[in-house]
């Protein structure tokens, strides 16, 4: 059973934004698209790289590898271009009263 953490509050993250979390060993990217949470693996999945240290484009729902340049759907951590060709982990996520909340397998 998945363990929940608390990475934020609502309001602490603004809209169209990131904050990178460490939970253990994982490497978290916790996004802002207008409201909606979104948590997905900070790792790049084709060379290390943070993802939240690159740019973040709220409008598509994407985020870009400040190394080589490949996009990921914020939503999903489905890989949108090359280099990458795996998705990274998308983890589950819910909001507990004003509190942001990220699970650990």
């Amino acid at each position: 059973m998945a363990e929940f953490h608390k990475v934020a509050q609502v309001g602490e993250i603004e809209p169209g934004t990131v904050k990178r979390v460490e939970i253990g060993e994982h490497e978290i990217g916790v996004y802002n698209l207008d409201g909606e949470y979104y948590a997905i693996s900070d790792v790049c999945s084709h060379a290390y790289s943070q993802l939240s240290e690159g740019e973040v484009y709220p409008d598509e729902g994407t985020v870009e590898c400040p190394l080589h340049g490949a996009e990921f759907d914020i939503r999903t951590g489905k890989q949108l271009s090359f280099p990458a060709v795996t998705p990274v982990p998308k983890y589950e996520l819910r909001l507990t009263g004003d509190d942001i909340e990220v699970a650990i397998p």
